[in-house]
């Protein structure tokens, strides 16, 4: 944290793995230092941590379920203890899903369907009421809420996640609104990525459904977790003003299908 220039610091919720690690270790190779959260993956979080202290990064780990007000707060209090108050981003990663696909909905437990909107839409709702208090106190800041594309067009994942990304978006819409002029609300909406989350959905069916929809994308490929932390990091870094938007990342699929 020392010398002239002081690194800006982001918390990245569920970096463990996956789009959140890449977001986490993009910021990190931009000059942010990091807090990374992670609920149960601690071994991968702290893979994470390495992955950003070798791009040149101050990195604290912070467990806690984003659903559980009590571990959010003390989260935020850890960060706030980390970086002396320092918050200029705050990345909403932490998401979780089912595993009944949207056909098989009546079959779905109700503990199922809540627990999914307690950590991707409560969750969220829970990190920035405590985090916003740090946030505010910056000449400006950013939140990033990490949607999904299934959020804004039908697509292949279960109801509950579906419907909680679409939450997300309707949620960083008004919380621009209530967060300008100092803080900017914005989220992110990858298209299919490339890799586990992916093959979990789609099973034996992965390696031709990927096939097929890069084919019927303009630029040829699928997204992958590392052109979602290059999105972040064009959010929190230019786009100055930009607010309450819902960039996709998909390779153009969506708007030529």
């Amino acid at each position: 944290m020392g010398g002239e220039m002081q690194r800006k610091v982001a918390l990245v919720t569920g970096a463990a793995k996956g789009i959140g690690r890449a977001i986490a270790v993009a910021l990190a190779a931009n000059g942010f230092d990091l807090a990374v959260n992670y609920s149960r993956s601690e071994d991968a979080a702290a893979a994470t941590a390495k992955l950003c202290e070798a791009a040149g990064a101050a990195v604290v780990l912070v467990r806690a379920d984003v659903s559980q007000e009590a571990e959010v707060a003390e989260m935020i209090g850890q960060v706030e203890a980390r970086y002396g108050g320092h918050l200029d981003l705050l990345v909403n990663n932490a998401g979780t899903t089912s595993d009944v696909p949207p056909k098989a909905f009546d079959t779905m437990d109700v503990d199922d369907f809540d627990r999914v909107f307690a950590v991707n839409v409560r969750g969220l709702f829970l990190v920035i009421k405590h985090a916003s208090r740090l946030l505010k106190a910056m000449p400006q800041a950013d939140v990033i809420n990490v949607a999904s594309i299934v959020g804004l067009r039908p697509g292949p994942q279960p109801l509950p996640y579906s419907a909680s990304k679409a939450a997300i978006i309707s949620m960083t819409q008004t919380l621009a609104g209530a967060l300008g002029p100092s803080i900017r609300v914005n989220a992110l909406a990858p298209g299919w990525l490339e890799g586990e989350w992916m093959e979990r959905t789609l099973a034996e069916n992965y390696q031709t459904l990927m096939a097929r929809r890069a084919k019927a994308t303009p630029l040829k490929r699928c997204a992958t977790v590392e052109d979602v932390g290059e999105a972040a990091v064009a959010l929190a870094t230019t786009l100055r003003f930009t607010t309450g938007q819902t960039i996709v990342i998909d390779g153009g699929f969506s708007a030529v299908t």
